[in-house]
């Protein structure tokens, strides 16, 4: 196909998720001419499933606090630029319902499908061109000018933006794509790995605890180790006992700062010092587990009197070093995880193109002119509670605000 007016653009942006379709908005209402290329049926789809279908759209304590780098202050520039408040305006501004469910998480009151309405009408407002599905054969450049091949015909761009997010979920649609466009122009990128992730374990660590599925309650977590690339995390969150392993916000959370082989920590009493009232107490009457289904549900106090022998014990029968015993079971329980649960149940993906290439301020390769990267496929990822939406926002904002510049 010859190249005509018809098919050249200011900027071509591959993927019309979160990232993608906010900045063709964006740079589209600020003059630009944009093309969204996306290989899915449905826009959105990751939008749509996200936050039990009411897409938890960002957090109101958004900051770079929250998101895990090899470069820890790279997000700083964006996350500055567009903030949670910004979002939340614009998504006042289209009058859709959103509440706050749980330490600064925002959540459609409807709906997921009206943040995905909202991105759509934000598009057809900057008089963006949406092409879906569309397969993407190859990408080169020549001069100043980017080609990209498709089923619907090659199209030039003088910018490019690669949004086509990371590998969790392949069931809809869930590629490396930018990762290998990264690669094929030489741009480096970090190891990727499953994250915000339930975490499995051998049968025979887990075998005992299994019985125990569909049991939830609040825990104190800890993983990571502080010379690890991310460090270590403490997290206050809810835990799910499921017949695979461990999962719940607090577990997912965790999941992005283990690594094999290490083990996590987990305070099944994490209000309580156990140690000081145990060694205090003295209830005469009450048997072990009926003692600590006290603090936790009944089938995890009888589970944990179990695994010293105590069960069926008085309390005043357990001598001073039983008590210690069962202290730091409760409050230092560790455990070593066998892997994750992969792809198909995480959340995001950990690392991706290195931050070194980019531009902090634009997200452009820094060897590379007008080639940019936004979103889910950077090395930049979010804790559990918004956060990663809320840098699809901000990444994608600073992209469209530079090639409008």
């Amino acid at each position: 196909m010859t190249k005509s007016a018809v098919d050249q653009w200011d900027a071509i942006v591959l993927g019309g998720g979160a990232a993608g379709l906010f900045c063709a908005g964006v740079a589209g209402q600020l003059g630009l001419k944009v093309l969204v290329l996306d290989h899915a049926q449905i826009l959105g789809e990751k939008i749509r499933i996200s936050g039990g279908g009411r897409c938890n759209f960002t957090n109101l304590h958004s900051s770079p606090h929250y998101f895990l780098s090899l470069n820890p202050n790279f997000a700083k520039s964006a996350l500055a630029r567009y903030s949670a408040n910004d979002f939340i305006n614009l998504v006042k501004r289209y009058q859709i319902a959103f509440h706050e469910k749980h330490q600064g998480q925002l959540f459609c009151d409807e709906s997921a499908k009206d943040i995905i309405h909202l991105l759509v009408n934000e598009c057809k407002q900057g008089k963006v061109r949406i092409c879906h599905p569309v397969d993407i054969q190859s990408v080169s450049r020549t001069k100043d000018t980017w080609a990209v091949e498709t089923s619907m015909g090659r199209q030039f761009g003088t910018a490019l933006v690669l949004a086509t997010g990371g590998l969790p979920v392949p069931a809809i649609g869930a590629s490396a794509f930018s990762l290998e466009i990264a690669k094929q122009f030489d741009l480096a990128v970090t190891e990727i790995r499953p994250g915000l992730v339930p975490l499995s374990f051998t049968d025979d660590a887990f075998s005992s605890m299994s019985e125990l599925s569909g049991l939830s309650l609040p825990v104190q977590i800890s993983a990571g180790k502080k010379n690890s690339a991310y460090g270590s995390h403490l997290f206050n969150e809810d835990l799910l006992i499921t017949h695979k392993g461990l999962s719940g916000p607090a577990v997912l959370q965790a999941s992005n700062y283990w690594h094999e082989g290490e083990s996590i920590q987990i305070n099944w009493a994490y209000e309580r010092d156990c140690h000081s009232e145990f060694l205090n107490e003295d209830n005469r009457l009450k048997v072990v587990e009926h003692h600590l289904a006290e603090m936790m549900p009944k089938k995890l106090a009888d589970f944990f009197a179990a695994q010293l022998n105590f069960s069926g014990r008085k309390w005043t029968e357990l001598a001073k070093k039983d008590r210690i015993a069962l202290a730091n079971l409760l409050n230092q329980w560790s455990v070593k995880p066998a892997g994750t649960l992969g792809w198909k149940k995480a959340e995001v993906m950990l690392g991706g193109v290195d931050t070194r290439e980019l531009d902090s301020q634009s997200m452009m390769s820094k060897k590379h002119p007008n080639l940019y990267f936004i979103g889910e496929c950077v090395d930049v990822t979010g804790h559990l509670g918004g956060h990663n939406f809320q840098w699809a926002w901000s990444s994608a904002y600073a992209c469209a605000r530079a090639m409008a510049s």
